[in-house]
């Protein structure tokens, strides 16, 4: 089981399942949705995923015909993304788990589109667009 919550702590959440695949995304919507290179995320299935507080702070943002967003509509924290081709999974973002110590990234995904200035120095896979889905 893993805990998370957002900046604020208005809203928490339990993960109650397998966090599949972590995978760092360097798409321009995630590095602007962050602020950041990179976005680092995990899937987990939906029905593992459990609001244990604020899920009436829970707001939600459609990027792209595919990707639904969700962010703490009080502190901003971006805490899932739902993606079309996935519909009973979820994206959780890791940085808003509150242990993350037994995690580690598996690839790098949308490195056809990251910023010129990120350099990726570690040796994990490098995918032009998404990792294969499975």
């Amino acid at each position: 089981m893993k805990t998370g919550q957002c900046l604020c702590g208005d809203v928490g959440y339990v993960i109650r399942g397998e966090l599949g695949p972590i995978d760092h995304c360097h798409c321009s919507i995630c590095r602007r949705a962050h602020g950041a290179p990179c976005a680092t995320f995990g899937r987990v299935r939906r029905d593992a995923v459990e609001f244990v507080r604020g899920a009436e702070r829970v707001a939600t943002y459609a990027s792209s015909p595919e990707v639904l967003r969700s962010f703490c509509s009080r502190c901003g924290t971006r805490l899932f993304f739902r993606h079309a081709a996935l519909p009973d999974h979820e994206f959780v973002s890791v940085g808003s788990l509150d242990d993350q110590s037994d995690l580690r990234p598996v690839a790098h995904i949308f490195v056809g589109s990251k910023a010129p200035w990120d350099a990726i120095t570690d040796a994990l896979p490098q995918h032009a667009a998404y990792a294969p889905l499975d």
